[in-house]
């Protein structure tokens, strides 16, 4: 299982995401995005530590408008925990890793 966060686009986001049997943590950023850059080591360092209970992907937000719109996307960076196929936790915005934590253990047991 790869420890680091896998990209995925709307192509692939029914197999990857919706249909995975693990959650799926996505991160929806965009290149330009200063907040994106500051949160990205963090959903790194999730994808290491959560390796097993859940799966860590990233999404270009101006490469996949669908997805956001689908999701009701507005901001980002948005982060978006699926699981069973239904988004179950929503983060928007930077925010500690203890706070993003707190937020997506209930989900991982």
């Amino acid at each position: 299982m790869a420890t680091k966060p896998f990209e995925v686009n709307s192509g692939d986001f029914q197999s990857n995401v919706l249909d995975s049997e693990k959650p799926v943590l996505v991160d929806f950023w965009a290149e330009w995005c200063g907040p994106c850059k500051m949160i990205a080591p963090i959903v790194e360092e999730l994808a290491k530590e959560y390796d097993g209970k859940m799966r860590v992907a990233k999404l270009d937000a101006d490469a996949n408008p669908d997805v956001l719109m689908r999701y009701g996307i507005m901001g980002i960076p948005t982060l978006i925990l699926f699981k069973g196929g239904q988004p179950v936790e929503r983060v928007t915005g930077f925010k500690p890793k203890a706070e993003i934590v707190k937020k997506l253990t209930p989900h991982l047991s």
